[in-house]
């Protein structure tokens, strides 16, 4: 532990200036205030001569954490405290009875979750069963059950080391930025912080595809200089209206982020001139006169319409105060067509709902405490509520724990209503079934059919919102193991695991055996890879155990499995002039913190990686590397979804990858064409790839309807370079209107 010098002591003492300045105007009173200078005193003496990996002395970083908290968060003072105390126990010889005796019950519980967070399994042999990342977790969601104050410090946490994660190495960059994305990304968005949340999703991006990041931040920047003034004039209007009305008010602009707009892209496999709603307007008023919040917003909407008649894009209204989110996020969102000839939408809010929309959960509390919530404002405490019970459940495996967390967190809501018209919030793609369980684990089990807009349908239905559900059910009735095969909920598929959980083994056990001797029909053993495939293939949500289940009871009966071996082995093949590389080598050492490099041995034929299925990268993409159990490296995209969720539960695995020099291997890549049909398009497509570029086509797909033709086109190329000359050279084809890189979905 070195000493530190007048310079660092300066830059400590300008750092907790700005929090002094913060806490002051957050404390209720002197005595609160004067807690929050003990805490920074006695965490700057623990942390003193330590330093970050950037090389700042550490007392930076708690500094920063309680910045965020008293500044985007709005937590009072005693989470201020924790923040600069939250590594004092864990890092330093500091105890909590230390922490109780010098700041009292309260705080000392927030600083001790906060430190359970960071307190890891003791025995490494259980990682075979466990995983050490899914553990931690659980025991982050297990502090739910004591102050939700300590997520959101978690947060604030998460969010610094994300600001400076530059420093990390870049296996444990990788770690960290996928569990962000996998669980603390979406808490930020549940709970309401979106700033926070915007903010970690643009670093995810930022590191995951740098070249994507900033080309998206450079065409937003010239939106902006080119637009801004058509804004102003769009606006303009408005405010005028708004003045004559008697409203207090302001409107700010606001743009997409870089990481909303690549979503986008990806998702809908389309380019950047493709998204058309890169503006938003946002009008926070404060209510004025007798009426409700909610109707001065409709009032204000109506005034819009009035000013732009004709404009609005009706598929893109939003009524969010009518079904706020499980957030409590309540606002009115509109899309208008500006006289220049640009969508913006419209976001608006009253100014206690943007406080909510800005500090999410922090917020709600705090107008709770003040007794004015809306009558939505509990969707915050159910949710948390429906968290705690999962988390509670004393069965749940830390795995599966994360993966059902993760599906609360980031799936979309509709809503159903019972037979009675009360209305109930479900995740999109809930069947009948899933609704049963919602309503009751009994009504579940005893399920036989349902009705859905008074009509007989089976337990099977998706529903929609706004349908009508009633749960016909039976005493006689038991669940019946074909539901996991179209159950979506993971708490619903849990309860029937759990009813069929004895005869589950027998049937594990079956299924293993019925599986190894299909696969030595084929030359093959139960590799991890061939697992992964298997789950991959016939969508198996809980693992390899519900696998092996389904096999034993007859669900998956394997007639298919030949077929399914070998699918996609085509799409995976890696080509030197014609010769197809298959054979994937186990390498001999693998060394942590140091590059592992992708090369071919061409005279045996061999390569020593494995190209991941779900994302097919190419030389040139920005990628990650796991070993599999078997010790062989698989390499994703680092944006892959996959990844993603690998590198959150098994960051252990992870390898710092880097593609050879060499440009002799082709991979598979595919480009989407569309644009003006005409004759002799085809023709000119593929001679221009085929002939003057010299690049093997493996499949050509194209449509045409009413004069327009759309398609793909598989081809093998030697790395991103090669794939973006040749979509520059497809663009420049008479009639194509539209040519880029899109994933191989099949």
């Amino acid at each position: 532990m070195g000493s530190f010098s007048e310079e660092d002591n300066k830059l400590i003492e300008q750092e907790f200036e700005g929090l002094r300045d913060s806490s002051k105007k957050r404390c209720a009173n002197e005595q609160e205030f004067q807690e929050v200078l003990k805490a920074f005193n006695l965490a700057n003496e623990a942390h003193k001569g330590v330093r970050r990996r950037s090389g700042e002395p550490y007392i930076l970083h708690p500094i920063a954490v309680a910045k965020i908290v008293v500044q985007e968060i709005g937590l009072g003072y005693k989470s201020i405290c924790a923040a600069l105390l939250h590594d004092v126990v864990e890092d330093t010889d500091y105890t909590t009875d230390d922490i109780r005796r010098l700041f009292g019950d309260k705080i000392t519980s927030l600083v001790d979750g906060l430190t359970k967070m960071k307190t890891a399994l003791q025995n490494d042999s259980e990682l075979d069963q466990k995983s050490l990342q899914a553990e931690n977790f659980k025991r982050i969601l297990l502090t739910l059950n004591d102050d939700i104050r300590v997520i959101l410090i978690k947060l604030a946490d998460r969010l610094h080391n994300v600001r400076t994660i530059e420093f990390m190495p870049e296996a444990k960059r990788d770690k960290i930025l996928s569990e962000t994305m996998y669980i603390f990304i979406p808490f930020a968005h549940r709970l309401g912080l979106y700033s926070i949340k915007s903010e970690m999703e643009n670093i995810w991006l930022k590191y995951k595809e740098p070249e994507a990041y900033e080309n998206i931040k450079e065409r937003l920047n010239y939106i902006m200089q080119v637009r801004d003034n058509s804004i102003d004039e769009f606006i303009e209007p408005i405010s005028k209206r708004l003045k004559k009305a008697g409203y207090s008010f302001h409107i700010l602009k606001r743009m997409k982020t870089p990481y909303s707009i690549w979503k986008k892209m990806t998702a809908r496999q389309i380019p950047f001139e493709e998204i058309y709603d890169i503006y938003a307007v946002r009008i926070i008023f404060d209510p004025k006169g007798d009426l409700s919040e909610h109707d001065q917003c409709y009032n204000i909407y109506r005034m819009i319409t009035d000013i732009y008649p004709n404009r609005e894009r009706v598929d893109r209204y939003r009524n969010f105060l009518s079904h706020p989110k499980s957030n409590g996020y309540e606002a009115l969102h509109c899309t208008i067509m500006s006289p220049s000839g640009h969508w913006i939408e419209v976001q608006i809010r009253s100014d206690r709902m943007n406080k909510i929309a800005e500090r999410g959960v922090a917020a709600h509390w705090a107008y709770k405490n003040q007794q004015t919530l809306g009558q939505h404002d509990q969707k915050i405490d159910e949710w948390l509520d429906k968290i705690k019970k999962v988390v509670e459940n004393p069965d749940a495996n830390a795995l599966e724990l994360l993966d059902t967390i993760h599906e609360e967190l980031v799936t979309t809501e509709i809503y159903v209503f019972t037979p009675k018209g009360e209305s109930k919030q479900l995740q999109k793609g809930y069947t009948a079934l899933d609704f049963a369980y919602i309503i009751h684990s009994q009504i579940g089990n005893k399920a036989i059919a349902a009705k859905v807009n008074q009509k007989l349908v089976p337990l099977s239905t998706v529903l929609h919102t706004g349908d009508q559900v009633e749960i016909i059910t039976s005493d006689s009735s038991r669940p019946k193991r074909e539901w996991l095969t179209f159950l979506k909920s993971s708490r619903a598929r849990s309860e029937v695991m759990d009813t069929l959980r004895e005869n589950t083994k027998g049937n594990i056990k079956e299924g293993m055996n019925i599986l190894a001797s299909e696969l030595s029909k084929h030359g093959l053993s139960p590799s991890s890879r061939v697992i992964k495939k298997l789950i991959e293939a016939y969508k198996v949500i809980g693992g390899k155990e519900e696998l092996y289940a389904k096999i034993g009871i007859g669900i998956i009966d394997l007639s298919d499995l030949g077929t399914i071996l070998t699918k996609n082995n085509e799409k995976k093949l890696i080509k030197i002039w014609g010769l197809d590389i298959t054979d994937i080598i186990k390498p001999s050492k693998i060394e942590k913190g140091k590059d592992y490099i992708l090369e071919e041995n061409i005279s045996e034929g061999t390569i020593s990686y494995n190209i991941a299925d779900c994302c097919n990268p190419i030389p040139g993409d920005n990628i990650v590397g796991f070993v599999d159990d078997d010790g062989k490296v698989t390499i994703h995209k680092k944006s892959c979804a996959l990844a993603q969720n690998l590198a959150s539960k098994r960051g252990e695995k992870i390898v710092q990858v880097k593609w050879s020099k060499h440009t002799i291997l082709s991979f598979l890549a595919r480009i989407s064409l569309r644009g003006i049909d005409r004759i002799g398009i085809i023709n000119d497509i593929t001679r221009e790839i085929s002939l003057v570029l010299n690049v093997n086509i493996r499949k050509l797909f194209i449509q045409s309807h009413d004069g327009i033709f759309d398609g793909y086109i598989d081809l093998y190329v030697h790395n991103t370079k090669d794939l973006e000359d040749i979509i520059k050279k497809l663009k420049k084809i008479k009639g194509v209107d539209l040519a880029n890189r899109v994933d191989i979905n099949e």
